[in-house]
């Protein structure tokens, strides 16, 4: 979608996304009682990393508009994702995400600008002179898409190494640019969306250390020299072997009396129960100690969805179920109540039609392939039943068979022909041949839904 498209698009529904600001406001002053509405009340917002592909799931839909109120693309806005190959942008998928986001009344957070990783090849094999072109023109691109739609970006992430050394990452943009490169990208990025609030992301740095202190000291710089940079990024990934520091609070008040703002931008906790509860709270209780913390991200919607999946980090289960970690956030934040939810009588799990979607690659060429998805009833039998298949960008269906689909963008909404109707436990298929145009990727298939 062209800018001159978005911005009409954006104008055409700006009646409807104020209409949900104002419901969501009205929800807020009746009561806390979700995620995003109770840290409203304290002057936050609580958001989650989205993927594209998921969207078409209801329960995960449901999920993320009823409990947050800021999304975050989980890897659609990445340099591989954006930009390909060089000077042709792909806005699809990240576009799918605002433009949900927008129509709940949610913010943007942008995910991100520059990073050592998710690089297209033709990157890493430019010259000194050509990558800072590059570099520029990527910033310029992606932000001038989304210009006054992005509440905060991620102009510069992860750049410093892991250790006691407190250097920077070796990476194209450090390796042939130097030190220079992250100064750069935040003046590109001011200049790009001056509305924008920017930010230097990074892990490991949620305690006082040799990272965060090399962080901390780029960070007095730039604003000692006027080096436009407005918040900082805590990712905050937990577990076991990297738990929530002691000096946590501390650390991010430091940061905020530099006279920036602080995020908690990829929070996720492994473990369950009451110690993942507790975990949660000290995080969350820390940022509501320092005034400039002004919203926590977690990291993915539901376990299940995780990149940490066997660790069951997040706040919802695979089912979609509340966890204690969820009631020990909600009451943390001052919220009480049950909002209900996908484990509330008539849903999933209490007797409601359920049914699941595998799938298999059936036959293999150089030019394309066969996929076939199978359909299973759950334990009570179905009149109906719906599927998404998200397929890489490249790729293509030219046939189809046993299931009617719906295209939008790269994302297939499937539904029955004929073969709807499931006894309990039994099964039915669908298939269709795919395209590669160069692309050998694997494609992703959503849950299945019943009726």
């Amino acid at each position: 979608m062209s800018m001159t498209v978005r911005r009409l698009t954006r104008a055409a529904t700006a009646g409807l996304v104020a209409a949900a600001a104002l419901t969501a406001a009205a929800h807020s002053a009746e009561a806390a009682d979700t995620l995003g509405s109770a840290a409203a009340g304290q002057g936050r917002y609580f958001g989650t990393a989205v993927a594209a592909n998921h969207l078409g799931e209801a329960d995960y839909a449901a999920t993320l508009d009823r409990e947050f109120s800021s999304v975050t693309p989980e890897n659609e806005m990445k340099w591989d994702a954006t930009e390909p190959s060089r000077g042709t942008f792909t806005f699809g998928s990240a576009d799918r995400i605002v433009d949900h986001a927008q129509s709940q009344g949610m913010d943007v957070r942008g995910h991100t600008l520059v990073w050592h990783s998710q690089l297209p090849s033709w990157v890493s094999s430019l010259g000194a002179s050509d990558l800072r072109t590059a570099m520029n023109d990527h910033i310029n691109g992606l932000m001038g898409h989304y210009k006054g739609e992005i509440h905060s970006w991620d102009v510069v992430n992860e750049a410093f190494q892991d250790g006691g050394s407190g250097a920077r990452r070796s990476s194209p943009f450090q390796d042939k640019l130097g030190n220079g490169f992250i100064e750069e990208a935040f003046r590109t990025a001011r200049a790009a969306d001056p509305a924008a609030k920017l930010c230097y992301n990074d892990y490991n740095t949620d305690g006082v250390n040799a990272k965060s202190n090399a962080v901390y000291d780029m960070v007095e710089d730039f604003k000692s020299r006027g080096v436009p940079i407005d918040c900082v990024g805590f990712q905050s990934h937990f577990n076991s072997n990297s738990p929530v520091p002691s000096d946590y609070r501390q650390n991010l008040q430091r940061f905020a009396d530099l006279g920036v703002d602080v995020q908690i931008t990829e929070l996720d906790i492994e473990g369950s129960g009451s110690a993942q509860a507790a975990n949660y709270t000290k995080v969350v209780e820390a940022c509501l100690a320092v005034s400039r913390c002004t919203g926590m991200t977690v990291w993915g919607v539901t376990d299940k969805y995780s990149w940490r999946s066997s660790g069951t980090p997040l706040l919802f289960d695979g089912d979609y179920d509340e966890k204690p970690a969820y009631d020990a956030v909600l009451s943390a934040l001052g919220g009480s109540g049950d909002p209900g939810g996908p484990g509330d009588p008539g849903d999933p799990g209490d007797g409601a039609l359920t049914c699941t979607a595998t799938y298999t690659r059936t036959a293999d060429w150089n030019s394309g392939y066969n996929g076939q998805v199978t359909i299973t009833a759950g334990d009570e039998p179905i009149s109906s039943w719906t599927a998404t298949i998200t397929l890489p960008a490249q790729q293509s269906v030219s046939s189809f068979w046993n299931g009617t689909p719906t295209l939008s963008g790269n994302v297939m909404t499937v539904r029955p022909s004929w073969n709807g109707t499931l006894a309990a436990g039994a099964s039915t298929s669908f298939g269709f041949t795919v395209a590669k145009n160069g692309s050998d990727a694997a494609l992703a298939v959503g849950t299945c839904t019943a009726s």
